[in-house]
């Protein structure tokens, strides 16, 4: 079903942008109108697709919560943040009462929380006309009855009544409501829009979190909805019988006790983190994949549009604004008002506006002056603004999440030098690591883990020359790689042997290790091992560079290891250096003037692209029109096929070509198959293999890998993110 409905939308998606963007200057300005307006209606389309699939997994049972502490100020600070703008373009008044007996802090999924209060919010805005909108957070009356035994048990209970003076239900449909794709007028949809999913996706959610949702309305005066929790999360009956919403604990505090301050994820005191699920098993991730963003991240509350943030321009010329005007942290201040010539900064990067706090009090404690970001496309704007000496970032966030903003960092030459340390709920370490990241701490975390992630930054920033050792028995080659990655910022060690390098890694402290495989004492393989399994090495990144032709089974084996795989030719050198420069994280405008050129050379965005000879693998025509149009407009040569048998066809005809797009949900033979079957040619065992699905489950990236795809990216197909992942793969 996902694979249906996505597949035309990634079409509509691609070639509005491209009618946009205008390259040609052929549209008058109301054609790139009309074609934004696709484009935003197409986005619109895509969020209810997600409300649907939202709405299938609650009902399915999976569904998960991310217990933690909430602060209730920040609920009432993220009113204001959403709808202030909507309350004055309507002439609505808008009002929040956080009444005084509520406590500062509620234990719950304050994202589910969040979710629901923007559903309802919504719907007040929309069908209110005149008057205004009311947020009214509460202690439930004692004594009083519900529905859920949850609330009915809970010794303190938690009311938010969202209030409008707008036109009202009658009685006898406001059950009817809360039932999916269903509205109390058949009229309403017409005139205000929405699909009725809203109600429903909230009802489920506030049951989820052991809650309940009551509706009080008069027609042509108004209604009041009021989502009722417990202050505190209780697992309901079905979860204990099913042995599953285990709380995970783990006490931060150290054997001392310290202060109790949370240091995992929004941690509550004590040092309980909670993960709940509606399915079977506990699971200890979070509850967000990273390759989409959930709840809030363009989620349309009401099932109607919804304004989607706008994405940062890949040229950033927009991030380079009036310090004043750049976005900042709900609830507290940081220290951007104080910066100065000379002063150590950290930007944190972080969702969680509690942990965010720490962090930031724990940057003051060790000398950094700190900025804060709560969201991807924020850090952005920061990072490109401040230029800090180093960045903590979270991956676990709604709309651009971390990978993307760490792509985005390590790919432009103002900030890829820059040392980021993710800390994050997410078991992606090696992704972390292969992708420039300089080191990787999961949540929840200790004092003392952040003690020694503070103290490495340190280090990293205090080491104006970096070390990096190269392990190559061949003299030619060695002193080949010296000179050309050798500069004052970067200290060399050069071996020949597996021994001399192990015993080089047991004296000293490197940044990175070049290795290539064909050593005589010792198998690179199993030098590559005997690193990566000690626990002070595991961190370091080692780049393959290799002449030795590798088999699909040693390149799967090597990529379990090391952080790039680069063979030998001619274009080698220019990768070697790049790769070398990301992870050594080399200030690019330090370099001498002919690598700053090679490297120039290397990341123009279109040079990769020239003349390379591209097979897109689709059964359906709009997507093959769509890709073809955007991968000729970027000045490569298409061609296609519909299946994956005319695919092996055409390459059992033709070898030249330089890299593939394979759609994986094909009738007759998949994807998998199809991509298993060219592996099976020996000329085409490295041919680079990206799988375009419109599947985005957990385990789908290794299956796709498994069958020998290159990489995997989801539909509908972002351009800019397919365009820089071929270019990698362009360049091996």
């Amino acid at each position: 079903m996902s694979h249906e409905l996505r597949t035309p939308l990634n079409s509509l998606l691609i070639l509005a942008k491209l009618l946009s963007d205008n390259k040609e200057n052929n549209l008058t300005p109301k054609q790139v109108e009309f074609a934004q307006t696709i484009h935003s209606s197409g986005t619109d389309l895509l969020n209810l697709i997600n409300e649907i699939l939202d709405l299938s997994k609650v009902e399915a049972g999976k569904m998960e919560v991310n217990v933690t502490e909430v602060p209730t100020r920040d609920l009432e600070s993220f009113t204001k943040r959403s709808f202030e703008q909507v309350a004055q373009q309507k002439g609505l008044a808008l009002t929040v009462d956080l009444q005084p007996e509520v406590p500062s802090t509620i234990y719950t999924d304050g994202q589910r929380v969040q979710q629901v209060l923007k559903n309802l919010l919504s719907n007040a805005f929309k069908f209110t006309e005149q008057g205004g909108v009311t947020l009214t957070i509460r202690k439930a009356e004692k004594g009083k009855r519900f529905a859920s035994r949850i609330l009915d048990q809970a010794d303190t209970v938690i009311a938010f009544a969202v209030s409008d003076t707008g036109i009202g239900i009658p009685k006898d449909k406001q059950q009817l409501i809360f039932e999916a794709f269903q509205q109390a007028d058949g009229t309403t949809s017409r005139k205000f829009g929405g699909t009725g999913l809203g109600l429903t996706i909230s009802r489920q959610i506030a049951a989820l979190l052991g809650g309940e949702i009551r509706v009080e309305s008069t027609p042509g005066r108004g209604s009041t909805f009021t989502l009722f929790l417990p202050a505190r999360f209780v697992e309901t009956e079905q979860q204990r019988n099913d042995g599953n919403a285990a709380a995970r604990w783990r006490d931060s505090r150290g054997d001392g006790g310290g202060s109790g301050a949370s240091m995992g994820r929004g941690r509550p005191s004590g040092g309980a983190r909670a993960l709940a699920s509606t399915s079977g098993a506990a699971r200890s991730g979070p509850s967000m994949s990273s390759g989409r963003a959930d709840a809030d991240a363009g989620w349309s509350p009401s099932g109607g549009a919804t304004a989607v943030a706008p994405t940062v321009d890949e040229d950033e010329h927009d991030v380079l604004m009036s310090r004043d005007s750049l976005p900042r942290p709900e609830g507290f201040d940081d220290d951007r008002e104080s910066i100065e010539a000379g002063d150590r900064t950290l930007l944190i990067i972080e969702n969680d506006a509690s942990f965010s706090k720490v962090l930031l009090e724990m940057a003051r404690e060790k000398g950094f002056k700190g900025l804060c970001a709560l969201d991807g496309e924020a850090g952005l704007k920061l990072a490109h603004a401040f230029e800090p000496d180093a960045i903590t970032l979270d991956i676990d966030m709604p709309g651009m999440d971390g990978w993307e903003v760490l792509d985005r960092l390590k790919h432009h030459p103002q900030t890829r030098h820059i040392p980021v340390h993710i800390i994050t709920g997410i078991r992606e370490r090696q992704q972390g690591l292969k992708s420039g990241a300089l080191a990787y701490l999961e949540k929840p975390v200790t004092k003392e883990a952040l003690d020694e992630s503070f103290a490495r930054i340190a280090n990293f920033i205090d080491s104006s020359v970096k070390r990096l050792l190269v392990v190559e028995d061949d003299e030619t080659q060695r002193q080949s790689v010296i000179e050309l990655i050798q500069h004052e910022d970067v200290e060399i060690t050069a071996v020949a042997s597996a021994e001399d390098a192990l015993r080089e890694l047991s004296t000293g402290h490197f940044d990175c290790m070049v290795l290539d495989l064909g050593l005589r004492d010792m198998n690179g393989f199993e030098l590559l091992e005997t690193v990566k399994a000690n626990a002070q090495m595991r961190d370091l990144p080692i780049i393959i560079y290799t002449g030795k032709d590798l088999s699909q089974a040693e390149e799967t084996k090597l990529r379990k290891f090391a952080e790039t795989i680069i063979v030998k030719d001619v274009k080698s050198p220019e990768r070697l250096l790049d790769e070398t420069a990301l992870f050594l994280h080399r200030v690019e405008a330090k370099l001498p003037e002919q690598k700053r050129r090679m490297l120039e050379r290397l990341h123009n965005a279109d040079a990769v692209f020239a003349d390379k000879r591209v097979l897109v693998v689709d059964d359906d025509v709009r997507n093959i029109f769509s890709l073809t149009s955007m991968l000729e407009d970027h000045g490569m040569q298409v061609s296609f096929a519909e299946n994956g048998k005319d695919a092996i066809a055409l390459l059992r005809e033709r070898q030249d070509f330089d890299l593939v797009l394979m759609d994986v949900m094909m009738p007759e033979l998949d994807g998998y198959e199809t991509t298993r079957a060219i592996r099976e040619m020996p000329p085409l065992k490295s041919l680079p293999i990206i799988a375009l699905t419109a599947k985005a489950m957990k385990g789908d990236r290794e299956k796709c890998i498994a069958a020998g795809a290159s990489d995997y990216i989801t539909k509908p197909v972002d351009n800019e993110q397919l365009l820089s992942l071929m270019r990698v793969w362009l360049y091996r």
